[in-house]
């Protein structure tokens, strides 16, 4: 072992992977999570690319792919239900808009919690209420009065990061709203949906099912345009009553899909939103996934962010031998530009969803981008490295 104490903020999905790679390397690894426990469905997320050798790598391709909705595909569809365009998940080499590997948020988190429950010390129920490091370490002060003492601190709290604010300053210096609000929320399968999704859209708003692993159950999703956002991210009943208001006389199946606003166990409405910073890192703390450079649901880069960035940055940590200045800066330097095009694509999305027509896209600037945006780093095999699992995991 190391002997290198690092602490985690955030059991979502960056920060397990990343004890999955820190602890493989030889550190002693805490995550601190302020939920209760591990936040059950969610948004369906994406591995497209080289994420998916991320996977393949911490030895999880089997579970992961146990796990996948197993959406075959999109439909477009009018306000009559009539399908204006079809999309398969086995388009692009299953790197189209429906990936081949699509997971529950929550899922892909206990796929990655139980893979980690046995080597990382995890703390639910508290958080990180203060901070203060030296040249040599972070002193930490938990909500719950434990007080301790870790070599490194990497915040993957999610877009509202509370770890961010403390060290980095202000939420408003770094998130970039771009002027639309994402709801989704499980209902029942009253609407015969299948193994397709449909998606309805008109004039900036959106209304969407998708199927769920439960057939008795489909995944309801809307969105509609804001310029501005001020609804408390924590405030339930006063983003309910703002969905109602805004997707009023909305089309298509969307009357029936509010229906049951009320009677759903996992309702969550946000700002689409992008974190933009110039560094990732201060000192002996560092940020990863959406805390650092969100790139919005609309990218459907972010959990490849995610599990990418926590693969680079342990590894090069390690390669650093520990040495923050040093490993921080390898791990920003191997990230940005694949961060970067994936902020691209979310922002060309939501310029596409704005309401007005769309121009044609510069296919011979796109396709550049968007291969980028799936493949556009390289990882590193950090041969030589401590891993804990290397037997495990070679290949013959």
């Amino acid at each position: 072992m190391s002997g290198v104490k690092v602490l985690v903020a955030g059991a979502s999905i960056a920060g397990p992977a990343l004890a999955h790679w820190l602890q493989r390397r030889g550190a002693e690894v805490t995550v601190v999570e302020r939920a209760p426990g591990l936040r059950p469905g969610g948004q369906a997320v994406d591995a497209r690319g080289v994420a998916r050798e991320v996977i393949r790598r911490m030895g999880l391709d089997a579970a992961v792919r146990a796990a996948r909705t197993d959406t075959a595909g999109a439909y477009v569809v009018d306000a009559d239900g009539k399908v204006l365009e079809t999309f398969s998940a086995e388009d692009d080499g299953g790197d189209g808009y429906i990936s081949e590997i699509e997971i529950l948020r929550g899922d892909l988190s206990r796929v990655l919690h139980e893979d980690t429950r046995d080597t990382v010390e995890y703390v639910f129920g508290d958080r990180i209420a203060e901070l203060a490091q030296d040249a040599d370490g972070v002193d930490v002060g938990f909500e719950g009065g434990d007080r301790r003492r870790f070599d490194l601190v990497v915040g993957a709290d999610g877009l509202h990061s509370a770890l961010r604010g403390m060290v980095f300053g202000p939420r408003e210096k770094f998130v970039r709203h771009l002027g639309s609000v994402l709801a989704f929320y499980s209902v029942p399968n009253e609407f015969g949906l299948e193994r397709w999704m449909l998606d309805y859209q008109e004039a900036g708003r959106s209304a969407g099912l998708r199927p769920l692993p439960d057939a008795t159950r489909a995944m309801a999703m809307l969105s509609f345009p804001a310029a501005e956002f001020d609804v408390d991210y924590r405030d339930i009943e006063a983003q309910k009553r703002l969905l109602r208001e805004q997707m009023a006389g909305f089309g298509w199946l969307t009357p029936r899909i509010l229906t049951h606003l009320d009677d759903t166990p996992d309702f969550y409405l946000d700002q689409i939103a992008q974190v933009v910073m110039d560094r990732w890192s201060a000192g002996r703390v560092a940020l990863l996934g959406d805390a650092a450079f969100s790139s919005s649901p609309l990218s459907g880069g972010g959990t490849g962010l995610a599990l990418v960035g926590a693969y680079l940055l342990a590894g090069e940590l390690a390669a650093a031998g520990w040495d923050p200045a040093a490993g921080f800066a390898g791990y920003e330097q191997r990230m940005r530009s694949y961060v970067e095009a994936n902020q691209e694509i979310g922002r060309l999305h939501a310029s596409m969803r704005e309401g007005a027509e769309p121009e044609e896209p510069d296919m011979e600037k796109l396709g550049p981008l968007i291969e980028r945006a799936i493949n556009g780093v390289e990882l590193p095999d950090y041969a030589g490295l401590p891993d804990s699992r290397a037997a495990a995991n070679r290949t013959v």
